[in-house]
């Protein structure tokens, strides 16, 4: 009899574990579900807004890189020439690599194109580097937040003073930099937000994806 009956004991017991009769202990909140579903497939309005202000600041910085190329150039050119050099090219073209270096910032940080030290990348176990990335995201967020502050409040008391070439007043050097530091602020929290909730993605080396596990 308890040769007959066996099978059957082993089916329901099959059966009352499986995932159908037993009930999910631990059920993940709706919200996650969405913001993960967002994080991996933004919205095609979100999607073409991320793009656009993107070719912004890529378009500022482009002026800003083609403007220091002409301006060096013509430096260049003006010790060969029997005229007298311009101030203002110099003066423009420092600016200019400012503006270059804070414009891009923020879209670096979104395609993780910064310099940075990768060695945390090779250490098995997903845990790790997605600590590590979320924590690094928010110091550049932190830091950005400072710099934002600080650039605001010299945007309000630097005003008055102007450029000794240029006369630019000295508000606009730190007016366009602010930009680059607000995207900086915005993509390194999504940045964080988004190695929190889907993982960091396996490194590579020369297009080569490396096993970690």
């Amino acid at each position: 009899m308890a040769t007959g009956w066996q099978p059957l004991a082993v089916e329901l017991s099959a059966l009352l574990g499986s995932a159908i009769v037993t009930p999910d202990t631990h059920p993940s909140p709706p919200w996650t579900d969405r913001l993960r579903a967002v994080l991996a497939s933004p919205p095609p309005a979100l999607a073409r807004l991320v793009r656009v202000l993107t070719r912004v600041e890529l378009v500022l910085a482009t002026a800003a890189l083609l403007i220091i190329f002409v301006l060096v150039l013509l430096q260049a050119g003006q010790r060969y020439l029997p005229i007298d050099g311009w101030p203002w090219t110099g003066e423009l073209a420092r600016f200019s690599l400012v503006w270059l270096t804070f414009l891009v910032a923020g879209v670096l940080v979104t395609t993780d194109s910064h310099i940075s030290i990768e060695m945390i990348d090779m250490v098995p176990g997903d845990r790790l580097r997605r600590l590590v990335r979320v924590v690094s995201c928010l110091i550049v967020a932190a830091i950005g937040v400072g710099l934002c502050a600080e650039a605001w409040e010299l945007m309000q008391t630097q005003g008055i003073l102007k450029s000794p070439a240029m006369r630019m007043p000295m508000s606009w050097l730190y007016g366009i930099s602010i930009i680059g530091f607000v995207s900086v602020v915005v993509r390194s929290l999504v940045a964080a937000l988004t190695y929190a909730v889907l993982g960091v993605p396996e490194p590579t080396i020369d297009g080569l994806e490396l096993a970690t596990e």
